[in-house]
């Protein structure tokens, strides 16, 4: 079962690719209004964990639950309906598509929240996407577009939004624009499970931390646990 809590919880989870076995029994929990980085090495396992989480690699082995509900096994629809979101690595828009239809597409029911998300949130949220609603997204700048990707997720109104690498690619002062993003969300009560190879990034906005190496959890711990550990950065991380 997840732990007392525990928004989403993934428990002994183990997946293959073929006869590859590319996920170790991995376990980690995260928290209702808290944000667990997921951090790691290139080919740590990390975007594989996300596969397995959303139901593209389905666990050979072990469990996911979202707030105690069974949901490894279930195809990436059926999970996505529950209310887990995905705010993928490379944005993945809809470039015919304008912004407008971008966010209408992945609209979902508000699963009774104080404040569901609609299209008059995320302008709110991201107003250079207001502006732009009807503008094809494909002709957006990068930084618009991930934000049109993080604002397609919540238009799904989830209860648990799984993000990688979205400060890939971009410039220093979207980057921070990403990261108030995040911020405010959590500030919300947004679940949040973060892959960011921006470890500084990352450490600034989670709670816990979560390491994978050659995919298996190496630790599991508060944030400032590792912030003041070089060695296991070093080791884990190549930080030095």
């Amino acid at each position: 079962m997840a732990t007392d809590g525990a928004a989403l919880s993934i428990a002994g989870v183990d997946a293959y690719y073929g006869d590859s076995h590319v996920l170790h029994e991995v376990s980690f929990d995260v928290g209702e209004g808290r944000v667990l980085a997921l951090l790691g090495r290139n080919g740590a396992g990390k975007s594989t964990c996300m596969s397995a989480i959303m139901g593209w690699l389905p666990p050979r082995r072990g469990e996911v639950r979202l707030f105690g509900e069974k949901i490894a096994g279930l195809g990436p629809e059926a999970i996505a309906r529950r209310g887990v979101g995905f705010v993928p690595q490379g944005r993945r828009i809809f470039p015919t598509l304008n912004v407008r239809e971008n966010l209408v597409v992945a609209r979902q029911r508000e699963r009774g929240a104080a404040k569901p998300w609609t299209l008059e949130r995320v302008f709110e949220l991201f107003p250079a996407l207001g502006k732009r609603s009807m503008q094809a997204a494909g002709s957006l700048s990068g930084g618009e577009q991930q934000m049109l990707a993080i604002g397609r997720s919540l238009m799904g109104n989830p209860r648990v939004v799984l993000m990688d690498e979205p400060s890939e690619g971009l410039a220093p002062f979207i980057v921070a624009e990403v990261g108030r993003t995040i911020a405010r969300l959590k500030a919300e009560g947004q679940a949040i499970l973060l892959v960011e190879q921006n470890v500084r990034l990352a450490l600034d906005l989670a709670d816990e931390v979560a390491i994978l190496n050659t995919g298996r959890v190496v630790f599991r711990g508060g944030v400032d646990e590792v912030r003041g550990n070089d060695t296991l950065i070093s080791r884990h991380l190549g930080i030095a």
